[in-house]
């Protein structure tokens, strides 16, 4: 009976050593077991594949979204003609920015629910400009003046609907081309904005971003799909209007079989084609200048290239380009992405980049010239594969040693952990 107690006693303390630890046991669980690649997967592994493995290591967010009525099912076909008459209230809407006076929007944007929004994100916004916009503004400045100068189109692979750091790091480029697995997605309607659980989907969707610099991809969409916030394409505007740009107009566009822009009714890809669907956006600057977004929805990996190659054949014919990549989930780095990895080497003029873009092997070293900035150590551990010693041996090359860099950036989020590497070309390309 004495031991059968004793027995019963110690379980208790064991279980109640063992609870706290619990989630650490889980996060080195999933963690060690996003390293293991099967032979067969690394044949067919798309983007798709590698942004549901980053989504279950993210950051969560803290419990924000009360439980939200049923959504409405979403038609089918995704046009982009807003139901309101000026785009540009609808961008400001969703960033929590006044809509116009006596518009439709400005009714509801009186309600206590979007004034409570707006008030929230206007504080985070006010703390992101203080720890990342402001920093990134002064740096680039000075660090990336010329690349600035030498920028007419910013191509943005793997971006998501991050149109906020492609415009703050270059803000003087005319034309911004961003593809990301994202659906295209369309203009909010009035219906869909008058929905009170679309402000807290919103500022569920902007968390990662704003405190860690990187979408949430899978989880984002599942928060805005709930709300019929259908894609990239009002993410985008928000982050238009919330970097002082005016949302002039937004079309539906698409790319053909070769590569050819047009003009489209709606963004509904017909079972079987080739045809690329995307938006352009025109925007007007805060000092007047005229800019346009342009947004694919593709996976650029080289199986579904190999079917779909309309981005590259686009891109191919842009001109020179500046190259920004950010939080990639290190996709150039594998052989299964080497299209679009050698369409960015060979069309680039100047390459930004963090650890997670194309590894310094692919580099033809005589053609680049490299100024490395931050820190380099080891990728997070989902990506601990992806670590390059040729990278650490060049942050601690003690006659070319790395830049400041007074912000963070990527997955290595903080700003003591994280890296950009800037390589120009020897030789710029002219045509």
């Amino acid at each position: 009976m004495l031991a059968h107690s004793r027995s019963k006693q110690s379980f208790k303390v064991m279980r109640l050593f063992l609870l706290p630890l619990l989630p650490a046991f889980a996060l080195l669980t999933a963690c060690s077991s996003s390293d293991t690649e099967h032979q067969a997967t690394v044949k067919t592994e798309t983007m798709a594949d590698t942004a549901n493995k980053v989504a279950g290591v993210q950051p969560v967010p803290p419990a924000a979204v009360a439980k939200r009525p049923a959504a409405a099912q979403r038609p089918a076909t995704a046009s982009l003609a807003p139901d309101t008459a000026n785009v540009q209230n609808v961008a400001a809407y969703l960033a929590g920015l006044p809509p116009q006076a006596g518009t439709p929007l400005a009714e509801v944007a009186s309600q206590l629910a979007w004034q409570a929004f707006a008030k929230d994100q206007d504080k985070s916004w006010v703390k992101y400009r203080t720890t990342h916009t402001d920093r990134m503004n002064k740096w680039a400045a000075t660090e990336l003046d010329s690349v600035r100068q030498a920028t007419t189109t910013l191509f943005y692979p793997f971006s998501g609907p991050d149109f906020l750091n492609a415009f703050t790091l270059f803000p003087t480029a005319s034309t911004y081309v961003m593809v990301g697995l994202e659906p295209v997605g369309s203009v909010p309607s009035l219906a869909n904005l008058e929905n009170p659980a679309i402000l807290p989907a919103v500022k569920k969707s902007l968390w990662s971003v704003l405190n860690f610099s990187f979408f949430r991809t899978n989880d984002m969409a599942i928060d805005l799909k709930s709300v019929n916030l259908d894609g990239a394409v009002p993410l985008i505007m928000l982050f238009a209007a919330r970097t002082g740009n005016h949302v002039q107009a937004i079309r539906p566009v698409q790319l053909d079989a070769q590569g050819q822009l047009h003009e489209v009714a709606d963004t509904t890809r017909a079972p079987g084609s080739k045809a690329i669907q995307g938006a352009e956006l025109k925007l007007q600057a805060a000092d007047g200048t005229e800019k346009t977004v342009y947004y694919f929805s593709a996976d650029l990996s080289d199986w579904k290239l190999g079917t779909k190659d309309a981005p590259l054949k686009y891109v191919r014919g842009l001109g020179p380009l500046t190259t920004y990549v950010k939080s990639a989930t290190y996709l150039m780095h594998k052989s299964y992405f080497s299209k679009i990895r050698n369409l960015v080497l060979e069309r680039s003029n100047y390459l930004l980049q963090d650890d997670s873009g194309i590894a310094m092997k692919y580099f033809p070293k005589n053609a680049w010239q490299f100024t490395y900035y931050g820190t380099y150590r080891r990728p997070i551990n989902l990506f601990a594969k992806q670590y390059q010693p040729e990278l650490t041996a060049a942050y601690h090359d003690s006659l070319h040693r790395a830049q400041p860099l007074p912000f963070g950036t990527g997955y290595n989020w903080r700003q003591t952990d994280s890296n950009l590497l800037l390589a120009k070309r020897r030789v710029l390309l002219t045509k």
